[in-house]
């Protein structure tokens, strides 16, 4: 694994806040990973939500100041059709992620990457790299390095409050997140 190391600034694919629109999302590629269980996790697994989905390391500095944004955008957003999933890419594997990961009491799922799924990806070669995932499995945001929490949670809220293409009747309303 080569690795360009943390990036304290973030690139992302639009303006801080906002989401691409529907016509341009592509579909997130599926992938197939293990937990710390050995439990076999798919992106599909997740189908009808909205996805953070977080590419990140225990040593990149960048990773942890998000992590924290993430549990609580877990907490916060779970019962609205949400989920965080972070993939470790150390290459240590589980004997540094599971005490860090108990350390941290993370509380959403983490599986430990590969280079294979990174490609998947577009070659994550910066850490954090975050995506966001629309309920119909389209990207609708990359944030390559470390994004704002603001921006991160405008993009969650925008896309928790609609509806999908293909699941009608999970819509949850805007104005339960003060969207307009």
């Amino acid at each position: 694994m080569v690795w360009s190391g943390c990036n304290a600034s973030s690139k992302s694919v639009k303006a801080a806040g906002s989401t691409m629109p529907d016509k341009e999302r592509k579909a997130a590629p599926e992938f197939e990973l293990k937990d710390a269980d050995g439990k076999t996790v798919r992106l599909s697994d997740y189908k009808g939500k909205v996805v953070l989905l977080d590419f990140w390391a225990t040593w990149c500095g960048p990773c942890k100041i998000e992590i924290p944004w993430f549990i609580q955008f877990e907490r916060q957003y779970k019962d609205h059709g949400f989920a965080v999933i972070g993939v470790s890419m150390d290459e240590e594997g589980w004997t540094v992620v599971k005490p860090f990961v108990s350390e941290l009491a993370i509380n959403y799922r983490i599986l430990q990457g590969n280079d294979s799924t990174a490609q998947l990806y577009g070659g994550v070669d910066a850490l954090p790299t975050t995506f966001l995932i629309d309920r119909d499995g389209r990207i609708a945001a990359t944030h390559v390095g470390l994004a704002g929490k603001d921006a991160i949670e405008d993009g969650i809220k925008r896309l928790v409050s609609r509806p999908s293409a293909g699941l009608t009747g999970r819509f949850v309303p805007a104005i339960l997140f003060g969207a307009n």
